[in-house]
């Protein structure tokens, strides 16, 4: 295997589903903007997605985009990711965090939502992969995380149910096939896997009533932020984190130990 590339000070970072601002997408987009990197966000809302990379790009100045991109579309995804590459710096870091969740029960699920959920939550993050990774390959340099569940582990348990968990433990299996493809390219491939998190993902914010009940088995006693697990997430982008691959990171609070 031949030496890793030196770390590039221009380098971009690909966020999907980043645009909300309660979401875990747009605190790690904050915080790489932070650091230095350029910041593309990828979300189905394309004014909010521009609107987010606005207003990164004058708070860090910073190069962003905002573009609208359904994961779920070949061709919206392809088209998203030529955007990004000829107008920001190479890609260097993929974060997949679109998804869909789905609290309808085994016997009430239907076949046309379970096709949802598994397009945008697996389908679309093997979509976005493979067309980022063309440029990552060839450059011989890149770190993708994608974003899991503790319900992938524990066979849901706190909001969404079947169709939502069985997508999300699609990610953990995909993530470590992958790791296993893209190490002799010095691209790291990681999975992280949060618990509870208070965000609009969890069927809209939580009250402080449902926030206990999340919270009573948790050891930290408290439901997660969007800044633990962007804290995570940028940390697997960076530099020092090369040596990490086919890993799944639990960030719990203690609510599954694995």
């Amino acid at each position: 295997m031949s030496e890793t590339p030196t770390w590039p000070t221009e380098r971009t970072a690909v966020l999907t589903g980043a645009a909300s601002e309660r979401g875990i997408g747009r605190a790690a987009a904050q915080r790489l903007a932070g650091q230095g990197w350029a910041v593309a966000i990828l979300d189905i809302d394309g004014q909010e997605a521009r609107a987010a990379a606005d207003d990164l790009g004058s708070r860090y100045d910073v190069p962003c985009l905002g573009v609208g991109t359904d994961v779920s579309d070949e061709e919206s995804v392809g088209a998203a990711i030529e955007a990004v590459e000829g107008s920001l710096p190479p890609v260097v870091g993929l974060v997949n965090l679109a998804g869909i969740s789905s609290p309808t029960t085994f016997m009430e699920e239907t076949r046309e939502a379970l096709d949802k959920v598994f397009a945008v939550n697996m389908t679309g993050t093997f979509m976005v992969t493979q067309r980022v990774l063309q440029g990552m390959i060839e450059r011989q340099l890149g770190r993708i995380v994608s974003v899991s569940s503790i319900s992938a582990q524990r066979g849901g348990g706190t909001y969404s149910k079947v169709a939502y968990s069985a997508s999300k433990a699609g990610i953990i299996g995909f993530t470590r096939a992958l790791a296993r493809e893209m190490g002799e390219h010095h691209i790291t491939v990681n999975a992280v896997s949060p618990g509870p998190v208070d965000t609009d993902i969890m069927g809209g914010p939580l009250d402080e009533e449902r926030k206990a009940s999340m919270s009573k088995d948790v050891l930290m006693g408290r439901v997660g932020t969007v800044h633990d697990i962007a804290a995570l997430i940028t940390f697997l982008l960076g530099e020092d984190a090369g040596y990490i691959t086919a890993a799944t990171y639990d960030i719990n609070g203690g609510l599954q130990i694995s």
